[in-house]
């Protein structure tokens, strides 16, 4: 059975960074690909980025260039390295196991001044 704990989120002032952290247990992580998503109040979820188990990656349009996505596989953890960040990308992030559809519980993002 696949468990996903994301961390890393918190309040940040425009321009700032964080760096939120998927860990994840279970046998699908080395073979999984591997996405961060985020909903804000009032609207739909959102894939944010994905990496493959070859670690190849992809971003959505409003963040490419901004965020990173990546993966340690001996310690089972993925990443996303946010920088710039924006009042628009204040949401909760959750990260998703997409081999086994399991999702974490997401960590709060929210960028104010």
């Amino acid at each position: 059975q696949v468990q996903l704990v994301e961390s890393g989120g918190g309040q940040v002032q425009p321009g700032g960074s964080l760096r939120l952290s998927c860990a994840a247990s279970g046998s699908s992580f080395s073979f999984s690909t591997m996405g961060w998503y985020r909903q804000a109040p009032g609207k739909q979820r959102e894939l944010v980025a994905s990496i493959t188990r070859g670690y190849s990656a992809t971003y959505a349009d409003s963040v490419r260039g901004r965020f990173a996505i990546s993966r340690n596989n001996a310690k089972t953890t993925v990443y996303l390295q946010m920088n710039s960040l924006k009042p628009e990308d204040t949401a909760a992030y959750y990260c998703r196991d997409e081999w086994s559809d399991t999702w974490g519980q997401g960590t709060q993002v929210t960028v104010s001044s």
